[in-house]
């Protein structure tokens, strides 16, 4: 049994210093509740840019230009320190974090945002660094698009890791990408939320024969900084959830067996078999005996479209 802890907790918005300081205390915590796999939302750091869904095309430009600007200078930069106390917290408490951020290209322009999640293992080393293939809709305003050099299934004490952002889920593709690499606990963090979303993932545990952990967020009116340009407009006084989180853990039968967690703050930690994901292939295995590679064949192009420069 290997135990995992689902974060769904808001961060600083557009604060990536004390998101990132919230983001130790978290894992500092949970380690001493017996975490080995801790896993953070979608653009935690520093904050997922929600306000692009009600923004209009047009009208509120000034509005979008200072958001961006806030947000572009709180997004990570690889090549940096920003993510040391993160990576000690890490190797201190022997732990493997997932968590996704809004990460500033540091390679090229240095002015594109991606919506990116990084892997963090037990020795403090980012060991995958994923950019989110297509941005949804009017993401597509704030962020890039991503590339699959960061599809990549990880070795880890818990077990065989790999992640998808969001609607990337919905990408048959990418999922088998993971499924062929024989992934064990596949992580969706996400924005998404609701009973479409849940279904979706009870069905990837069951194609994927795969423990499934989809992490929320889950944000609040009271999470944003008191001076949010245009709150009252954007977000109405009575309107008290942003987005309710819904977090959850699916078996690989697609049974869930914690969440899913809808509008509340705090954490789902549980000991999961990892060794089911192996044994509940003997009916169905997609990437395994129940594929036809004779008639089927799937190429992952994972070269860098943007390099990326690391901490050295």
């Amino acid at each position: 049994m290997k135990k995992i802890a689902i974060v769904q907790e808001a961060p600083y918005i557009l604060d990536k210093k004390n998101t990132i300081k919230k983001a130790v205390e978290i894992i500092d915590s949970v380690s001493e509740q017996g975490a080995e796999l801790i896993v953070f939302p979608e653009a935690f750091i520093p904050g997922y840019p929600a306000w692009i869904w009600r923004l209009r095309p047009g009208g509120d430009w000034g509005v979008s230009e200072e958001l961006h600007v806030r947000l572009l200078r709180n997004s990570i930069d690889l090549s940096s320190d920003d993510l040391e106390p993160m990576l000690e917290a890490a190797k201190e408490n022997g732990v493997t974090v997932v968590c996704g951020i809004n990460e500033r290209d540091n390679a090229n322009s240095q002015s594109t945002i991606y919506n990116s999640a990084i892997t963090i293992n037990t020795k403090g080393q980012i060991v995958n660094h994923h950019r989110k293939l297509m941005p949804t809709n009017p993401e597509r305003m704030v962020w890039g698009f991503g590339d699959g050099h960061g599809l990549n299934v990880i070795d880890t004490p818990v077990g065989r890791i790999g992640c998808l952002i969001c609607w990337e889920n919905y990408m048959p593709l990418a999922r088998y990408a993971l499924y062929s690499q024989g992934i064990e606990i596949y992580i969706a963090p996400t924005y998404d939320s609701g009973e479409e979303w849940i279904g979706t993932m009870q069905h990837i545990a069951r194609e994927g024969k795969c423990w499934v952990l989809s992490c929320g967020v889950a944000l609040e009116r009271k999470d944003l900084p008191k001076d949010f340009p245009n709150i009252d407009e954007l977000y109405p006084a009575d309107e008290e959830w942003i987005n309710p989180g819904s977090s959850l853990v699916v078996s690989p039968k697609g049974e869930i067996v914690a969440g899913p967690l809808s509008k509340e703050k705090g954490y789902i930690i549980l000991d999961i078999d990892v060794e089911l994901a192996s044994s509940s292939k003997r009916a169905l295995d997609v990437a395994g005996h129940y594929s036809r590679p004779d008639v089927f064949k799937l190429q992952v192009d994972r070269s860098r479209q943007s390099p990326v420069r690391f901490k050295k």
